[in-house]
């Protein structure tokens, strides 16, 4: 070698050299350009100081969440930099304190606290289920009479229609009694979350004997949609115009049969499955523990699985659809069904129990810091913003469609499908009261817009109970997701825009 050729050698470092300089350069790198971002929302508070709306601005934090989950694919590091950035935004002199408000606040929400019981009770109940071996009898049963891929695929659509009490039943229950079936036709967990998400809060919208038929009943009357207790008939008026949960209903059959083919990240994830691979890289630690499981006779198993689903859907029922309740009473039958059976002990029972309530503690902490970046939101005032600067293009016939764009927008952007509305149904109400709009029409489109944000937003309540219960993240289930939710928001739309010429 000569002299000049040691020389470039030396003044240019070799591949190794420069990917160990990009490594150690990555982390400064990252915290270097979020920094300046969080700098220029401290920036943007000075300019816009105490006032009620931000404007535009008031859409920053939650872009912020999307482009940092596109960059990263880990939902809660994106809402939280939202959340900083949205707190920076409101004051920045104030930001722990405003954090550790926010944090208290969220934390003592009823709804919170409704949903960190209901999902750790239903993650304990489908871990017992799990591990006293009836999930896999279930899917024994089903193996020995569905022998084709379409017919897994349309077994897992069905199954979803048949659980339609409740989203996330439908999201941790289904998901759990299907994961070995599709695995034996090679179809990948992703898609398996998107064919439990698509018959979980689209179907459940649709049936006015559910959770969502209930809270958005009550949440009718009070905002003096309808008369006191005519809540719930007015909602059912609505189900034939909730074009979002007919639309995505249509389009999960279309891909349970095969009419509609895969596309996108989902093509790229049923090519891995077909090599015999359905599980995603880096997810084996999600999901339920099924070691050691002490497996009962087929038909026994098929007994010890029906029964405490169906003790779920009574009990919810007979609670007035209070799913936490329903929750309870099935736990405590399928403790003592399976105590009875000595097919654990009451250690083994409490113990997973527990260990299904921490395989829940990620989805919960998403769901919480949903309800964090909403109330920021709230007081940025994103959504009156929003429903403003879609007044002037209202009319009679294009308020439904654009009440379902602009809601729908809200929902994706804070995962909220209950919390949003009611910040927005007092506004969206009377508009459409003064306006002479069919009040079935209107909120058949509040409701498509609910349905859809929960079922696209990648931080999502159903999404994240979805894409765990089927062992993918969420970012997975979203990204492989998103081209069908947009397809059936696409039909939503076009159909509200008929509607709205037609009925309003």
């Amino acid at each position: 070698m000569t002299q000049d050729a040691s020389q470039t050698l030396t003044e240019y470092p070799s591949m190794e050299d420069q990917a160990k300089e990009t490594r150690e350069r990555g982390p400064l790198y990252s915290i270097g350009i979020y920094g300046a971002i969080m700098a220029g929302f401290a920036y943007l508070s000075s300019q816009y100081g105490d006032v009620d709306s931000y404007g535009f601005v008031s859409l920053l934090p939650s872009l912020l969440i999307v482009l940092v989950a596109i960059k990263t694919k880990k939902p809660l590091e994106s809402i939280f930099a939202g959340i900083i950035a949205g707190l920076l935004l409101l004051d920045p002199t104030s930001l722990v304190t405003s954090l550790g408000d926010l944090s208290m606040g969220v934390v003592q929400n009823e709804t919170i606290a409704w949903i960190v019981l209901v999902c750790g009770m239903m993650g304990g109940l489908i871990n017992i289920l799990e591990r006293g071996g009836s999930v896999l009898s279930f899917g024994d049963f089903l193996a020995k009479r569905v022998k084709t891929k379409r017919g897994t695929m349309l077994t897992t659509s069905f199954l979803g229609l048949a659980v339609f009490i409740d989203d996330y039943l439908n999201s941790l229950a289904v998901s759990a009694s299907m994961k070995n079936l599709t695995d034996r036709f090679r179809i990948s967990r992703e898609k398996l979350a998107f064919l439990v998400d698509s018959t979980a809060a689209p179907v459940c919208i649709l049936v006015p004997l559910s959770t969502w038929a209930v809270y958005f009943g009550a949440l009718l009357e009070e905002n003096g949609a309808v008369a006191e207790g005519q809540g719930m008939s007015l909602y059912i008026e609505s189900i034939p115009y909730m074009a979002y949960g007919w639309a995505a209903l249509i389009v999960v059959l279309l891909v349970a049969t095969g009419k509609l083919k895969d596309m996108g990240a989902m093509k790229e994830a049923e090519l891995r499955a077909q090599k015999g691979q359905p599980i995603p890289d880096g997810v084996e630690s999600i999901g339920f523990d099924t070691t050691h499981v002490k497996r009962p006779p087929v038909l026994v198993g098929m007994m010890n699985f029906v029964l405490p689903m169906a003790v779920l859907v009574t009990a919810s029922i007979y609670y007035e659809i209070d799913l936490l309740l329903g929750a309870l009473v099935a736990s405590c039958f399928t403790m003592v069904l399976y105590f009875w059976q000595r097919l654990m002990s009451f250690g083994q029972l409490a113990d997973a129990m527990l260990d299904g309530f921490k395989v829940m503690l990620h989805p919960i902490a998403v769901v919480a810091a949903g309800f964090m970046i909403k109330e920021i939101n709230d007081q940025l005032g994103m959504t009156t913003y929003i429903i403003e600067t879609l007044t002037p293009y209202l009319s009679v016939e294009l308020l439904p469609a654009l009440v379902f764009v602009s809601m729908a927008a809200v929902v994706f952007a804070t995962g909220s499908s209950w919390g949003v509305f009611v910040v927005s149904l007092p506004i969206v109400i009377p508009l459409a009261l003064s306006m002479g709009v069919s009040m079935p029409l209107t909120v058949g489109a509040l409701l498509s817009a609910s349905a859809f944000g929960s079922h696209a937003c990648f931080f999502s309540d159903s999404t994240v109970l979805s894409s765990t219960g089927s062992g993918c993240t969420p970012m997975q289930h979203a990204l492989t997701q998103i081209p069908y939710a947009l397809i059936g928001a696409t039909l939503a739309f076009i159909s509200l825009v008929v509607l709205g010429y037609a009925v309003a």
